[in-house]
């Protein structure tokens, strides 16, 4: 990658909010515009860590991108939490804007654990 590159994409995770805090991911995307949520529904495509070709269906009022190739979704809500779904079947659920981590590590490791994450953001300027 050119530096450029890394440029652009440090600062689209900043701008989504991504953040690491003592080794836990956080997410707290204050700086997105309503604009950037979708008004429909739309399939999201992304690439999985065995490398296949996935699609999600994102609600209208959500948005979604990858980290670490695991699929993150923030979604319009009333309230802030967070519910990380597993590949096990299982979901933890956080409250507030930050996982821990045990969760985190396995997203940054690349376990292939966690299956998506979808973070609920109560903004008020929504």
């Amino acid at each position: 990658m050119t530096g450029q590159v890394k440029e652009d994409i440090l600062s689209r995770f900043g701008e989504l909010g991504v953040q690491v805090d003592k080794g836990a991911l956080c997410f707290n995307p204050e700086i997105l515009k309503n604009e950037e949520f979708l008004n429909k529904i739309q399939i999201f495509n992304y690439i999985n860590l065995s490398k296949e070709t996935c699609s999600i269906s994102l609600e209208k009022n959500s948005l979604g991108f990858t980290y670490c190739q695991v699929p993150i979704i923030y979604q319009k809500s009333t309230t802030s939490k967070i519910i990380v779904f597993l590949n096990n079947g299982k979901s933890v659920e956080f409250n507030g804007k930050k996982l821990n981590d045990k969760i985190s590590l396995a997203v940054f490791k690349r376990t292939d654990e966690v299956n998506k994450i979808v973070v609920y953001i109560k903004k008020n300027n929504f």
